[in-house]
């Protein structure tokens, strides 16, 4: 059983393409999705896989730590079936999907729905938020991206989305938490800015709509160096999550589920098993990671943030 939970954030920097196979459908490729919402998703199997490998990349570890033991006692030995690893994750989750707008080049959207399991992934780990949920068709008191009255064109569609009447309203507070929570650095100050002003939150209906249809579809070919011309069947299309993408996953800690408890164990750490694996992921995981497939080709960027507790 898991003993501490952490949630951390990843921001898409290059389209990411998380491939569920392929299929009959439009898209040769499709990306992952959960079956009931059709809402993107990133599997946790996929998404350790590719922390592990950017754990294994590092070259800053104390020359003292054997880090294949680390590794192995954190997330499970490369081959065989010794024992469980004592890091795991859950699927990482939309929180907010960008989407082009006639003012302010684009939006971040989110949906209720969205944002209430969002609170619930927190209080697993013992993160409460006491502020009120911003409901559908809202946006902060500064949003950019009004062209009259109330209306904001996304896409090619227009909605009637209401202001908060101040800055205290549930959606600028909202704005402003993620801002403080999900950007990176203090030094980003533009992304900071913008994502306190374009957060909409949309119908549920309406968010869904979005996130199934304005994904980035890329047609791929592979060439005949002989021809100078696609070679047959080799033409294919792939879905991609657009950058800036916004997702976020939990990090669990538990017990070793080893006798030997290496780098872990409490009588040289003073700490629990637990602890110390949750510490090995905080001061391991690098800004960068790559996650998704095509990754010679610069696909899959993505840069995390650990979440941080406001007295830490």
């Amino acid at each position: 059983m898991y003993k501490i939970a952490k949630p951390f954030f990843m921001i898409v920097e290059t389209p990411l393409h998380a491939g569920s196979g392929t299929e009959l459908g439009i898209v040769d490729m499709p990306i992952q999705r959960e079956r009931h919402t059709t809402f993107p998703k990133i599997e946790a199997s996929g998404l350790k896989g590719c922390i592990r490998e950017a754990f294994e990349g590092l070259k800053t570890r104390d020359d003292k730590i054997n880090s294949n033991e680390a590794l192995s006692l954190a997330f499970g030995p490369e081959e065989g079936n010794l024992h469980a690893g004592a890091l795991g994750f859950t699927d990482a989750r939309l929180l907010l999907f960008p989407v082009k707008s006639m003012k302010g080049v684009f939006a971040w959207i989110t949906c209720p729905e969205v944002l209430e399991r969002f609170k619930l992934d927190l209080e697993l780990s013992r993160i409460k938020i006491n502020d009120p949920i911003p409901q559908q068709s809202t946006a902060p008191t500064n949003c950019q991206l009004f062209i009259k009255d109330n209306k904001i064109v996304l896409e090619e569609y227009t909605f009637e989305v209401n202001k908060d009447s101040d800055e205290d309203g549930a959606c600028s507070k909202f704005a402003k938490w993620l801002s403080d929570h999900v950007i990176p650095k203090e030094e980003y100050d533009y992304w900071r800015e913008k994502i306190k002003k374009d957060v909409i939150v949309l119908p549920d209906e309406d968010f869904r709509d979005f996130v199934n249809l304005s994904t980035e579809v890329i047609t791929r070919t592979k060439i005949d160096n002989k021809t100078g011309t696609v070679q047959p069947g080799a033409l294919f299309t792939e879905e991609y999550l657009p950058a800036e993408t916004i997702l976020y996953s939990l990090a669990l800690a538990t017990p070793i589920f080893n006798k030997d408890k290496g780098i872990f164990d409490p009588r040289k750490t003073g700490k629990s098993e637990e602890e110390s694996v949750m510490e090995f992921f905080i001061s391991g995981l690098p800004e960068v990671i790559q996650i998704g497939g095509n990754a010679t080709i610069g696909k899959g960027i993505v840069r995390t943030k650990i979440w941080v507790d406001r007295d830490e």
